[in-house]
């Protein structure tokens, strides 16, 4: 079994600096009426990029293996939370946005599923306490030009 480890520092009221095993510091803070200083993501927050930095990571990985070429990539993450304390999450909605030509629907779903059900550990662990909804676009690369 592997350990993994974390650092956690107060800066001043409810503003904090961490840092795990990778050594890169990120800072986490809250509003100024709950006594933070707004300096810095929310812890919250943090655990739906990590959601969607976990999965986006398998699924890229998956395509090029595939060798499906991708102009551009997105996860739209949306969640819903509890009205009373402890205000958690109790359903998070991924929708994976591909832009690219020739991307073929089969290759992304299973990139996804795989994602799902076998590599990404953030999902593995929150799916245990939180129903996770998995949808996805197939965009024309011209789509990107707009973005912009």
């Amino acid at each position: 079994m592997t350990t993994s480890k974390a650092y956690l520092k107060q800066i001043k009221g409810i503003t904090f600096a961490g840092k795990s095993d990778s050594n890169h510091w990120i800072t986490m803070d809250g509003p100024e009426d709950f006594g933070g200083s707004n300096a810095g993501i929310r812890p919250k927050e943090l655990l739906l990029l990590s959601l969607a930095g976990c999965t986006a990571s398998d699924v890229v990985s998956i395509l090029q293996k595939k060798r499906v070429k991708l102009d551009d990539f997105e996860i739209n993450i949306s969640a819903q939370m509890t009205e009373e304390h402890p205000k958690v999450f109790t359903i998070i909605d991924l929708e994976y946005v591909f832009y690219g030509d020739n991307i073929a629907e089969k290759d992304v779903e299973r990139a996804i599923e795989l994602s799902q059900i076998k590599y990404c550990g953030v999902s593995a662990m929150l799916e245990k306490a939180i129903k996770i909804n998995h949808s996805y676009k197939i965009k024309d690369p011209v789509a990107v030009l707009m973005k912009l």
